[in-house]
């Protein structure tokens, strides 16, 4: 296991945490949802109340190894300063001469904030003379940036080589948490899985087809199911890529739940007309955006049963008011089984839960989309590893 924070003496010590603050800004420039950056306060507060001086570092969005303008961090300094009630002060840049001084000015309590990571090319490449650049800001390094640690980024993995290392309390309970889904549920164990990127979901289907008690799919990925099992004809035929992945599952197999109806439409946003149909009687020029309401009953009734459950896509295309019953109602009823540990996890899951106003009514919001599900799947996540996590 690796260290954790409260393994480590941080007083007097500048502490470099990567955080993730990637998050979605709004037409004006300000921060669109800080759930993110909520759930780094914690750790940012514990090294506060330690005298630790706190150096932040994350990246925004993909500037592409260039600085532009509107993805500087500075809307995030300023949540940071509203949800920590405490001045937050921002650095020019991430590295060099003259934020290394800053840095060593720095007072027991202060915190201080990187600009904008991938600002420089050499973040995403893991360039070793970056991350030394980085190293050199600090005494310690904390990850405390669960969703970007299935990156080989050199904030993830690089400095960690140049500095004692831990975790922090964010990325601690998110392995803790995700760790017991996979070692010891409490069964039934309900996974849902849905969202259109069929390439990040493929392995985490795999695993849960032999951990989990039921799997429901909905979204694009139980539309490749679905025509690679004969149900739905003259589709277009999936990536060759998807084919190879899913044709390993047993599809034939009790646990795995695919639509049996669906809300279909030609247009995405139903201009035209939305029916209710069978996917084996989907018109060509139509288009599966939501599950149907045979679907909504059976995969409602697997989940009142539920002891634990986890859910990472939305089952339609839920932004669109005529496709979004499916993934309302299943959150609905997710949200009233009380005798269930519920997770959630994804940019689009947390947006529908937003959405409907359910996010509150969750166990644990995981911060990480890709992240969750690679660690589920069993992968070995490079910022873990960093930390020696697979070691010990």
């Amino acid at each position: 296991m690796f260290k954790t924070l409260k393994n480590i003496d941080v007083k007097n010590k500048r502490v470099l945490v990567r955080c993730d603050f990637n998050v979605p800004l709004s037409k004006k420039g300000d921060v669109g949802d800080d759930f993110r950056i909520k759930q780094a306060v914690p750790t940012i507060e514990y090294l506060i109340k330690n005298k630790a001086k706190v150096i932040l570092m994350s990246h925004l969005d993909e500037p592409r190894g260039k600085v532009v303008e509107t993805l500087r961090l500075t809307p995030v300094q300023e949540k940071l300063t509203e949800c920590l009630g405490f001045p937050v002060t921002k650095a020019s840049d991430c590295i060099g001469e003259e934020i290394e001084k800053q840095t060593e000015r720095m007072k027991e309590g202060e915190v201080l904030l990187l600009e904008n990571l991938r600002f420089h090319k050499e973040e995403k490449e893991n360039d070793r003379n970056f991350s030394k650049k980085l190293a050199k800001l600090a005494d310690i390094y904390i990850n405390d940036a669960f969703g970007v640690s299935h990156r080989a980024h050199a904030s993830i993995v690089g400095v960690p080589k140049y500095l004692p290392s831990g975790a922090g309390l964010l990325l601690e309970k998110e392995v803790k948490i995700l760790s017991r889904v996979l070692e010891k549920p409490w069964r039934p164990l309900v996974a849902i899985i849905g969202g259109v990127k069929i390439s990040s979901k493929t392995k985490v289907i795999k695993q849960f087809l032999e951990k989990a008690d039921h799997l429901l799919i909905g979204g694009k990925i139980a539309n490749a199911i679905l025509i690679i099992k004969g149900i739905c004809v003259g589709r277009p035929w999936p990536s060759e890529e998807a084919v190879k992945e899913i044709t390993k599952f047993d599809l034939t197999s009790i646990k795995l739940h695919l639509p049996i109806d669906a809300i279909a439409s030609p247009d995405e946003t139903g201009e035209f007309y939305v029916r209710e149909t069978g996917p084996g009687k989907v018109r060509k020029d139509e288009k599966l955006l939501d599950i149907g309401p045979e679907t909504i009953k059976i995969f409602s009734k697997i989940i009142e049963d539920a002891k634990m459950i986890i859910w990472s896509g939305p089952l339609g295309r839920f932004e669109e008011p005529l496709f979004e019953k499916g993934t309302k109602v299943i959150a609905e009823k997710i949200a009233k089984n009380r005798q269930a540990f519920k997770i959630g996890g994804g940019g689009e899951t947390i947006s529908a839960l937003s959405k409907f106003g359910l996010r509150e009514k969750f166990d644990h919001i995981s911060t990480g989309g890709g992240a969750m599900l690679e660690f589920l799947s069993g992968e070995e996540l490079p910022g873990l590893k960093a930390l020696d996590y697979y070691g010990g």
